[in-house]
């Protein structure tokens, strides 16, 4: 039986990658007066996650470059809390002139699948901007779980259901549902430990006292490189730059296997055209150059450029299918 974790289809990110290719030859002449002078002033980048989050260095590294493009400083404004609903209303609500956008994660579906009374609809209430960068979810375990490989890990969980620890990022977050539906195609009973700060999972892990997490992998790639957490095996399809010699989960027992993660950027709904393209093609032309490529390889994320109109296809195809996932698992409204 094939499972399929958190994953963006190959389809979905070739299709949004075709239409960035037909995408500029068509502006319009960008209603010129808006458009080429974006940006005047600096720019808030909104992180619904803390410091340390995937997002929040896949916002700083190309940040910190449209910075170096415009002129005009990104402010990556950390928003964390109610599985994203807080970051994602202070964007939904902020004036849209450009000047307020955020990178967004999965969570940013499923908060609202999550809340008692959504204050935003995810697709509605945003514009769309860009795909940004997918990268695989990477299975690790610390010191209170000794094993070496991932059938090793399935056995001893199997062994002794209900005793193990997994943790997350909070109910609802990309790592809680990257591992449900891990644990679902493993056979697995574990109990589930959600937090909302990277350095309290860390120190839960390195005590010993929660035993493995699917950590979207730029997250943890700091306590990895230091040896003070060990990757047993990455969701992707193919083993990934940053871990060479780690294999994929469908290498190491589970075949067919996929567990990734993907993010973007979004603004309020009503951002002018011209200034969604104006930011949209800087950010493809930057998450094509050989210096965001790298950086991002390396921490274990790949550039995904796309369209606008790309992106939001991806979004709508996601949201069914997390909308889906969250109903099999039996989730109820949190906040």
């Amino acid at each position: 039986m094939i499972g399929v974790g958190i994953a963006l289809t190959g389809t979905l990110l070739a299709g949004a990658a075709a239409a960035q290719t037909r995408s500029t030859s068509s502006e319009p002449a960008l209603s010129r007066s808006k458009g080429q002078d974006y940006p005047t002033r600096p720019i808030r980048m909104v992180v619904p996650f803390p410091p340390g989050a995937a997002s929040d260095f896949l916002a700083r590294v190309l940040g910190q470059k449209l910075s170096d493009a415009w002129g005009q400083q990104i402010v990556v404004d950390n928003r964390p809390g109610a599985g994203g609903l807080i970051g994602g209303t202070v964007v939904a609500r902020a004036n849209p002139d450009g000047y307020t956008i955020a990178l967004i994660g999965q969570p940013h579906l499923t908060a609202t699948l999550l809340s008692k009374n959504p204050p935003w609809d995810p697709l509605k209430d945003f514009a769309h901007i860009a795909l940004i960068a997918s990268m695989p979810n990477v299975a690790v375990v610390g010191p209170g779980l000794q094993v070496n490989s991932l059938s090793e890990l399935i056995a001893q969980v199997k062994a002794k259901p209900g005793y193990y620890n997994v943790g997350s990022a909070g109910v609802g977050s990309s790592s809680h549902l990257a591992a449900e539906m891990f644990n679902a195609a493993a056979g697995l009973k574990a109990v589930h430990v959600p937090f909302k700060l990277l350095g309290d999972i860390l120190a839960e892990m390195y005590g010993g006292r929660v035993h493995y997490y699917l950590f979207p992998l730029p997250a943890v790639m700091p306590a990895l490189r230091d040896g003070k957490l060990k990757p047993i095996a990455t969701g992707g399809r193919v083993r990934t730059i940053a871990l060479p010699e780690v294999p994929t989960m469908s290498e190491s027992g589970i075949p067919g296997f996929v567990s990734e993660t993907y993010f973007g950027l979004l603004g309020p709904a009503d951002i002018p055209k011209p200034i969604v393209a104006r930011i949209n093609a800087e950010s493809v032309r930057l998450l094509k150059t050989d210096e965001i490529r790298n950086r991002y390889q390396q921490n274990g994320a790949e550039p995904a450029p796309s369209t606008p109109e790309g992106f939001y296809k991806v979004q709508e195809a996601e949201y069914s299918r997390v909308k889906k996932i969250v109903q099999d698992i039996g989730l109820k409204p949190q906040f």
